[in-house]
């Protein structure tokens, strides 16, 4: 008799999984402390990096050299490149930090607490500045904040069981300075690029350390924590009023202690692209105006209105709005009223011209979903108008105008079109927000501020949910990749016992459908190296052996030990999978015809064989009959519930190949775009490559798994030509640099 099961090769060497136990359950309150500082570090981070770009454009403005202003630039455009990775980075350090709190940390070497004399020569230079700026900025903290750290640290070693001081607490200064400069350790940048950085993290994190570790004290006196210990609040500077007829300064501006752009430096910026607009403007790449000699420029105030009017009467789509050509006709109206021939200043259309270009390179970048792209649009009268009352628009990177588009092209990365799409609460925030500045803003740029605060806490909001989901997600499968190399460990188990050998057919079913169980709950509880798994094995040893007949009293001997035994350990194995009862005992009566029958074998085996015919062995009992043996010439293969095995076929691609090496390249959190029809794509982010089963599972901007795929399955994705690598970086840095590079390349044509 043979088995219906399928072959499948087995992987005699899958390698076993050890997943890392997980943490102890933080107590809420620490929880509470946690979310709350790293929602405020998130905040004063996306500030540094906002500063660190003003203050190095800043420096290669000055810079002496054609070489040492393009290393700022490069190191401008490598933070822009990094920024996003970077405060992931930061965040996932600052949370492992706390996962320790509540586990014990044996044996580990002692940590150097400082340089001594006799080994600094052994410190390369660049390493030794880093270590005196950071060892600087924790000194600083410590010297205004230590009681309120001490309190903070007293609080939460009530609540974890490691001991904790206030170097070791996660959100001392040491610790925090720990967490940048481990995500910024793929920064390439040279020393004094990254002390400029560190200035600006001391400036806009390590200044705000008092303030966290006050309300973190007051989070957990709140919650009955030591409420006698008392600290002073965190003193805060007086605020600098500007002088009569002096401006303020801007959002994300630096103090005296970092070099930063002043509204003259950040207008030379602009002046720069003008001179390259300037060299361009009698080309053919930029074609001169045609205007009356006796043209008079209209005002800003002028250009203003005539702007505010176009965008309350900007139509819904912006396929064939040509904005320069709706100004133009405004102007001829203008004209024909005044007797004059009115004409735009050549400022305001350098300005008009330059936004006019980068939204060009928006609305034809396909990393923006092109439903969204119509919203976006309708962003361009808007932000010409900021452009036009606010130079600094186009190097400052903090500026609230630039950064609400940023914001809203990063939370579109991941949004698909839809047939339902007002639906969606994404494109319903993004269309309200376009909305309100189409209908309420005229000339001041402080709706945007506002418009940003509100648009980053929403999408706070859901990024919170999503990465909830997305954690269930990547639990779970990393939950069924140790389910199915258990599985496969079971399988080869059992088809090293079986395969090719003719067994009672109530044995082989025995082990198949019921024992399996026992032993793939083994594997995953204890592991395959444990006594229970060996144990399980030798159990299942011992009953093959049980039902092979022998022919020495030796044998017999050994069965009439073992047996009992063996009984006993079957029926405590199925009860402890939850094998179904009325099935086991169907087992165990079967089971004990067979052993009957093979101790009388034992007992008589120098008797010949008789020969019975099918009539007279129908007249024999039951007990008497032969069992029905099977020969098991197929390896048998283990289902999960709903599953189905196809073998994939067996594609071989040499380990250079170029797509396996974009495969290789591919880094959780990148987004892609899946080509699935002429008609469908699919944009999903890689959540986890669960590396016992090589496979990389995609999800979307909610969480939700929506694909899977092989290395080799993603290999044959790339070569056809169906992912495209979605860029995260900043859609208006983007758009910027490459306006400015091809206005470089007509220039030099």
């Amino acid at each position: 008799m043979r088995t219906d099961a399928k072959v499948v090769h087995l992987n005699k060497a899958a390698p076993e999984h050890r997943p890392s136990s997980p943490a102890t359950r933080l107590p809420v309150a620490i929880i509470s402390v946690r979310d709350k500082a790293a929602q405020q570090l998130r905040q004063a981070l996306q500030a540094l990096f906002d500063s660190a770009d003003d203050s190095l454009f800043e420096i290669a403005d000055r810079a002496t050299s054609n070489a040492e202003q393009n290393a700022f630039f490069e190191a401008m455009r490598d933070l822009r490149m990094k920024r996003r990775s970077i405060e992931r980075s930061f965040l996932q350090h600052l949370f492992e930090s706390f996962t320790t709190l509540n586990q014990y940390q044996i044996g580990q070497p002692p940590q150097l607490e400082s340089l001594s004399v006799d080994n600094l020569t052994l410190v390369q230079n660049d390493e030794l500045e880093e270590s005196v700026a950071i060892d600087t900025m924790v000194a600083k903290v410590m010297g205004r904040a230590a009681t309120p750290l001490s309190h903070l640290t007293t609080r939460m070693n009530t609540l974890v069981s490691r001991k904790l001081d206030d170097k070791s607490n996660p959100l001392s200064p040491h610790s925090v300075c720990e967490c940048f400069v481990a995500a910024c350790s793929d920064l390439g940048v040279e020393i004094k690029v990254k002390l400029i950085i560190y200035k600006l993290f001391e400036k806009h994190l390590l200044s705000e350390l008092d303030n966290l570790y006050a309300e973190a004290n007051l989070t957990l006196t709140a919650a009955g924590i030591l409420p006698e210990l008392q600290s002073q609040p965190p003193r805060r500077a007086p605020l600098q009023r500007p002088a009569p007829g002096a401006s303020a300064p801007a959002a994300g501006s630096a103090g005296s202690t970092s070099p930063m752009l002043d509204d003259g430096l950040q207008e030379a910026a602009f002046s720069a692209i003008q001179d390259l607009l300037a060299e361009l403007r009698n080309s053919t790449a930029l074609p001169s105006r045609s205007a009356p000699q006796d043209a008079v420029p209209i005002s800003t105030g002028d250009l203003l209105r005539l702007l505010s009017h176009m965008q309350t009467r900007a139509p819904a789509t912006v396929d064939d709005y040509d904005m320069q050509q709706q100004l133009g006709q405004l102007l001829e109206r203008v004209s024909a009223k005044s007797g004059k021939s009115r004409v735009v200043g050549q400022v305001d259309e350098d300005v008009i011209n330059l936004v006019s270009m980068l939204f060009e390179f928006i609305l034809d970048d396909r990393n923006l979903p092109d439903s969204l792209k119509a919203l976006i649009g309708r962003l361009q009268i808007p932000l010409l108008k900021v452009a036009v009352i606010d130079k600094t628009f186009f190097s400052r990177g903090s500026h609230p105008a630039r950064r609400l588009l940023n914001e809203i092209a990063s939370a579109a990365m991941g949004w698909g079109d839809q047939d339902e799409a007002q639906r969606d609460s994404l494109y319903q925030k993004i269309e309200q927000v376009v909305s309100r500045l189409q209908n309420d803003f005229t000339d001041d740029p402080i709706i945007f501020a506002e418009l940003l605060a509100d648009f980053l806490a929403f999408v706070g909001d859901e990024r919170r949910r999503s990465e909830l989901l997305e954690q269930r997600t990547r639990d779970a499968e990393e939950g069924r990749a140790k389910a199915e190399l258990a599985r496969q460990e079971v399988e080869f188990a059992l088809n090293e016992r079986l395969l090719g050998k003719t067994l009672p057919e109530v044995v082989v079913r025995l082990l198949q459908e019921a024992w399996s169980k026992v032993l793939l709950l083994t594997c995953l509880k204890h592991g395959t190296q444990s006594e229970q798994w060996q144990a399980a094995l030798d159990t299942m040893d011992e009953l093959i052996w049980s039902v092979t007949p022998h022919e020495d009293a030796e044998s017999r001997a050994r069965m009439l030990q073992v047996v009992p035994d063996l009984l006993k350990a079957l029926r405590e194995g199925l009860t402890s999978a939850a094998f179904d009862p009325f099935s086991t005992g169907h087992f165990f009566t079967e089971l004990e015809a067979l052993h009957l029958r093979t101790l009388e074998q034992t007992e008589q085996p120098a008797e010949a064989p008789r020969d019975v015919s099918a009539e007279s062995a129908a007249e024999q009992p039951a007990e008497n009959q032969p069992p029905a043996m099977v020969e098991v010439v197929e390896e048998i293969v283990l289902l999960a519930p709903g599953e189905s095995r196809e073998p994939e076929p067996q594609i071989s691609l040499p380990e250079d190949d170029d797509a396996l090496t974009k495969v290789d390249n591919l880094r959780v959190g990148s987004w892609v775009e899946f080509q699935e029809d002429e008609e469908h794509k699919l944009r999903c982010k890689l959540a986890a490559i669960i590396k016992p089963t090589g496979k990389f599972i995609f999800v979307n901007r909610t969480g939700m798994k929506v694909l899977e795929k092989t290395r080799t399955g993603l290999a044959l994705e790339f070569r056809r030509g169906a992912i495209h690598l979605l860029n995260d970086t900043l859609l208006f840095d983007r758009a910027l640099e490459s306006v400015i590079g091809n206005l470089r390349r007509l220039k030099d044509a």
